[in-house]
């Protein structure tokens, strides 16, 4: 039996988009945050694919990173929908954005990057991909706010200093160095080892504690 609705319609008589993913995967590079980008037929892009008959949102993000970036493996998750009308020219599409942030030391020497700007791309990319990097770099910044490292962007070991430059380079700020401390001391381990890099003095090495997350307080301090 067909599905009708009150007014005696059938599914197949609404009119239907096309569904699309597309995937903001963030990574720091020569100490900036990038974002990883592809060329479109509407210029560079992020990676994105319209979805499959059978296939899952997941499924299609996944296989736009692997065919579009060469990017396997790679665990991301959804930003929200990006519904308007005319974001493609082609088309009434909606699009699921999804977001990831991965090491540099994971990507291809290939991979194209596009320096992020505050939270936007530093030149424009098709549709409305824009608002997608600054929805994944907001979304990046709260989980940061709300944790040590959680992408894993550094090491496992590191100094304080080290782990400060990269809270400066997601926030895209300088912060105290006193008050950074304070804040993260508590989700951190000490190794009982130090780093000599750069030839200065010793710096206590650290790892993340088996509970990292960071105070109440620390989500004022950096996104304040």
């Amino acid at each position: 039996m067909t599905w009708r609705d009150r007014g005696g319609k059938a599914l197949i008589d609404y009119p239907r988009p096309s569904v699309a993913v597309d995937v903001a995967v963030l990574t720091v590079r020569e100490r900036r945050l990038h974002v990883v980008v592809v060329p479109s037929e509407r210029g560079l892009a992020l990676p994105g694919t319209f979805l499959h008959p059978e296939e899952t949102l997941a499924d299609a993000a996944d296989r736009a990173l692997r065919t579009k970036a060469g990017i396997v493996d790679l665990t991301f998750h959804q930003l929200r929908m990006f519904d308007a009308p005319d974001r493609d020219d082609r088309g009434w599409v909606l699009s699921m954005a999804h977001s990831a942030a991965v090491s540099i030391r994971s990507l291809t020497p290939t991979t194209e990057s596009m320096l992020v700007d505050d939270t936007r791309p530093a030149s424009p990319l098709a549709f409305d991909h824009d608002d997608m990097v600054a929805e994944a770099v907001g979304d990046l910044r709260g989980r940061y706010a709300r944790e040590v490292d959680p992408a894993l962007l550094m090491d496992a070991e590191f100094t304080l200093l080290e782990l400060r430059e990269l809270y400066e380079i997601v926030f895209d700020r300088p912060l105290p160095k006193d008050t950074f401390r304070r804040h993260v001391i508590g989700a951190l381990q000490g190794t009982g080892t130090t780093s000599t890099v750069g030839g200065g003095r010793p710096a206590e090495l650290y790892r993340r504690a088996a509970d990292s997350t960071l105070p109440p307080s620390t989500g004022s301090f950096l996104l304040g």
